[in-house]
């Protein structure tokens, strides 16, 4: 297999691979690459994805294995964000002319969104049966995770599940390069998977001082396996990553009950369902040895498996099938990354220019959602060019509604 990636030495540590020919890099997130490579813990090499940019500590787009130990901060505090994608028996054809009745059905029968000061209307004010059913699921181990961290009772756990959020979490209607609609979302655990992952890397940072240990980053504190916090923190990131896979299992069956309201066409809608985390750890093996795969912005792509690249609200998406690259840690990009911060987008791009980006699509075209805009984002082409490599395309997807939190 021919390999596309870039390597890159690291003083003091182990190399940084990058797939990101004909991609810009920002300097600070080669930077924290470099901070991430001189762990002592970490495996072999580290990869970096072609929508790479800077992060909280580790990279956003980043690929870190390490042995006998987990980094908190590398996975974040949106612990099992991703993706979940349905192809449907529905055609171009028989969505209606007019797509706003569509998209304010979505928005009604899915929370989202925040407005500090009153009612979270991101969160559900009384819990609907079915997701007291999804929720009986994740209880009995919730409330072994409570009575060791009893601060986690407090945070929002049940009334969070089926929602999507805020900032880059979307819902989409879409359609392929056949004609075919596509339902895809975007989120993940939450208000407790949020608790979960700033209660850990506050405990790691502590643990880390405490030890005298010395690290380029204090964002990177670690456990390793045998010390006070390692098997909790691996119990309660995997309960969160549960938590996400599920929430966005129970947002599509949502999202597939909202479209019915308004299409009275009879439709399949999990044709093809794809549903991947791209936040996340988890033991694998690789080069022979066991170790700990933490993909902070990446998607697991070993041979024959499917994922899902999106872009941004007005770009192109992808439903692709892995090669298994072995050198990506059998890896890809979990989308286009940012080549602008929030704050910058909303300085940079005027409301009349985020208006043009998302013609044709059903969408808020307000001040609110500039941070989210195109050109915030990566050329998704070029993206998808870097890791041809890692990853064949199945689908390429075109939104034509999109909700944002």
């Amino acid at each position: 297999m021919q390999t596309q990636y870039i390597e890159e030495p690291t003083t003091g540590g182990v190399p940084v691979k990058m797939w990101t020919r004909g991609v810009p890099v920002e300097e600070r997130a080669r930077q924290q690459l470099a901070n991430a490579a001189r762990l002592p813990v970490v495996f072999r090499h580290i990869a970096a994805m072609p929508d790479v940019h800077v992060g909280i500590g580790a990279t956003v787009g980043s690929v870190i294995p390490t042995v006998k130990a987990v980094i908190p901060a590398a996975v974040g505090v949106d612990i099992g964000c991703g993706m979940i994608a349905s192809k449907t028996t529905l055609r171009a054809e028989d969505l209606p002319d007019n797509l706003g009745p569509l998209r304010s059905a979505i928005e009604r029968s899915v929370p989202h969104g925040r407005a500090p000061g009153k009612r979270d209307p991101g969160s559900w004010g009384k819990v609907p049966g079915s997701v007291d059913d999804a929720w009986a699921q994740l209880a009995p181990e919730f409330t072994e995770l409570c009575r060791d961290y009893p601060k986690l009772k407090n945070t929002n756990n049940r009334s969070h599940l089926g929602t999507l959020g805020t900032g880059n979490h979307f819902i989409e209607i879409c359609l392929d390069e056949e004609g075919a609609v596509w339902f895809m979302l975007h989120s993940g655990s939450r208000g407790v998977g949020n608790a979960i992952g700033s209660m850990f890397i506050e405990l790691a940072k502590q643990d880390a001082m405490r030890n005298d240990v010395h690290l380029p980053d204090r964002d990177l504190a670690y456990f390793e396996e045998g010390s006070a916090y390692f098997g909790d923190y691996v119990r309660a990131v995997g309960w969160a990553q549960k938590f996400a896979r599920l929430n966005r299992e129970v947002m599509m069956r949502h999202l597939i009950a909202a479209v019915q309201t308004v299409i009275a066409k009879p439709f399949q809608a999990e044709v093809v369902a794809v549903n991947c985390h791209h936040n996340y750890v988890q033991r694998e093996r690789h080069f022979g040895e066991d170790v700990w795969v933490t993909r902070k912005g990446a998607v697991s792509a070993r041979a024959g498996e499917l994922g899902i690249i999106p872009g941004s609200m007005g770009a192109r998406s992808f439903i692709v099938r892995g090669k298994g690259n072995p050198e990506s840690f059998t890896s890809c990009s979990h989308g286009a990354g940012r080549v602008m911060s929030r704050t910058e987008a909303k300085r940079r791009v005027s409301l009349d220019e985020h208006v043009a980006a998302t013609a044709g699509v059903e969408c808020r075209k307000d001040a609110g959602v500039i941070d989210e805009t195109p050109s915030a984002y990566k050329d998704i082409d070029k993206v998808m060019a870097a890791q041809a490599d890692l990853v064949e395309v199945l689908h390429t997807l075109k939104q034509v509604v999109c909700v944002k939190g």
